[in-house]
């Protein structure tokens, strides 16, 4: 049987890795670079990552068998990929062992790698300036193929859930218009919580990191200019337990949890919630506390990367005769959804607002309200240039 190189491993590992997630990634010397810092020359954890090539979720006795390894070192690897950012080992409910191999973004790879302390480092440094270049690669793939995208990006699930703010700067609930009884739900839709209080009251393991999105952006030299604290980015259950372990975050009570989210509401965060597979129906997995400055899923749709796809219970409408034309809402908003008019009134592009309330919250004059109503948001990415397609 012909040996296989260190360099072929770490290519048909990068092949496995970059077809998990959403979105597949390019396999390239930029891909394969990530796993050289990420992994290391540890080849028997390229051998395990490349044992996920037909199923990315395998119980112990699938991964010894799609291995070859026994279960020792099947429970021995697995553990130092988990806390390299490459699985998640957690049982399922049932209490058998799940190992899960993670895709290089959202959420994996680079989540988890840049959710923790950072130390300064030159690695650190590399690593995120690798995945700076890959975004730019698989923008490249999307400009030149946007015509045909258009269609799968169009009937995609929504990645996220927005979750609105509560309380204008001044602590005043913000005014809520209930939805039409002639608009209809589905009689099996479930509506998740509408606030992060009812969110952190479901759970009993509650686990706190940094913003991976702000701390990446820091480590490229680009500092938030919002300022925006940073250790917002929550993990609940499961996925708590996974991220504590590993060490990317740490535990923290009901109390502390609030006290956070009340910090990050006032700097102007939007909160966006996630649920396993984009099912609204599950209980969630984790909170980001987002900013317009750095969050990569804001920066990767303005660049022409990915789209937006969202998932709302609510739309800003704007009382015009309140409305004092400040500008206000159009500078915090960050799907760009707000705009001043000829009059110099704000108006709301329905397509684009995805209800998070920051404009609300920060209006002087309360001109904006929160108009109940189930919809999906998708905002495509900018077309930059003409595609092949």
């Amino acid at each position: 049987m012909k040996e296989i190189s260190l360099e072929d491993k770490f290519r048909r590992a990068a092949e496995v890795v970059c077809k998990q997630g959403l979105v597949p990634f390019p396999v390239s010397d930029t891909s394969i670079g990530i796993l050289k810092i990420a992994v290391g020359d540890v080849e028997e954890e390229l051998d395990l990552i490349y044992a996920f090539r037909d199923k990315a979720s395998q119980t112990s006795k699938e991964l010894e068998q799609a291995s070859g390894m026994n279960s020792k070192d099947v429970e021995r690897i697995a553990g130092s990929l988990a806390g390299k950012g490459f699985i998640f080992n957690q049982p399922s409910s049932s209490g058998v062992m799940v190992y899960r191999l993670l895709p290089l973004m959202n959420v994996g790879l680079m989540e988890y790698k840049f959710m923790g302390e950072l130390k300064g480092t030159e690695e650190e440094r590399t690593l995120a300036g690798l995945f700076e270049d890959l975004f730019n690669q698989v923008k490249n793939q999307i400009q030149d193929n946007y015509d045909n995208l258009v269609p799968l990006f169009s009937s995609s699930p929504p990645v996220d859930r927005t979750v609105p703010a509560r309380t204008t700067e001044e602590g005043k609930p913000i005014r809520v218009i209930p939805v039409s009884k002639d608009v209809s739900v589905p009689q099996e839709f479930i509506l998740p919580s509408q606030s992060v209080e009812d969110i952190i009251e479901k759970f009993d393991e509650i686990a706190v990191g940094h913003c991976f999105c702000r701390q990446r952006r820091s480590t490229l030299g680009e500092p938030c200019k919002t300022e925006a604290p940073a250790l917002n980015c929550f993990t609940f259950g499961k996925s708590a337990r996974h991220t504590a372990a590993q060490g990317f975050a740490r535990m923290v009570t009901k109390q502390e949890a609030l006290k956070i989210m009340k910090e990050a509401e006032e700097a102007g965060l939007v909160h966006k919630a996630f649920h396993p597979m984009s099912q609204e129906n599950r209980p969630e997995t984790s909170i980001c506390n987002c900013c317009k400055d750095c969050c990569d899923t804001l920066n990767l749709w303005r660049n022409g990367v990915f789209p937006l796809c969202n998932s709302t219970y609510y739309l800003s409408v704007v009382d015009s005769e309140a409305c004092v034309g400040c500008g206000e809402c159009v500078e915090r908003c960050p799907t760009e959804a707000m705009a001043l008019n000829d009059e110099g009134k704000a108006e709301v592009d329905e397509k684009a607002c995805f209800g998070c309330g920051v404009c609300a919250r920060f209006c002087p004059s309360d001109a904006i309200s929160l108009k109940e109503g189930l919809r999906q948001v998708r905002i495509m990415p900018p077309r930059l240039r003409a595609g092949k397609g």
